[in-house]
C-alpha cells in the first residue's frame, strides 16, 4: 500500500489530476504502475512484468527501490514490511 508521496505531481497523478510538467503517456503509464505499487504485499511481488525491472538503488539513494516507466522516466519509493512510501515518478536522466 502507499502511504506517502514524495511529490505533489506524484499524488495528483495518483488521484487522475493531469500535470503539465510530466508527458501524458509517462502519466498514463505512471499511474498503472502506481496502482500496481499499491496493490503489492511483497517487493518482490514488482519483479513481474519484467519491464518493471525492480532495481534497489545505491549511493545516496540506498534506501530506496524503483521501477520503471520507460527509459527516461522511474517511479522511485521506500519499502517497509508491505508499504510504499516516499513515492515519486522521476526523470532519470
Amino acid at each position: 500500500m502507499i502511504l506517502s508521496f514524495g511529490s505533489k505531481a506524484t499524488e495528483q497523478i495518483w488521484n487522475g489530476i493531469r500535470v503539465k510538467k510530466m508527458p501524458i503517456e509517462v502519466q498514463n503509464v505512471g499511474r498503472r504502475k502506481l496502482r500496481m505499487l499499491n496493490n503489492s504485499q511483497d517487493i518482490s511481488d514488482l519483479r513481474i512484468p519484467p519491464s518493471n525491472r525492480l532495481e534497489k538503488l545505491g549511493g545516496k539513494l540506498s534506501e530506496f527501490y524503483s521501477i520503471r516507466i520507460n527509459k527516461q522516466w522511474r517511479i522511485m519509493f521506500l519499502w517497509d514490511k508491505g508499504n510504499a512510501s516516499e513515492v515519486e515518478i522521476i526523470d532519470y536522466h
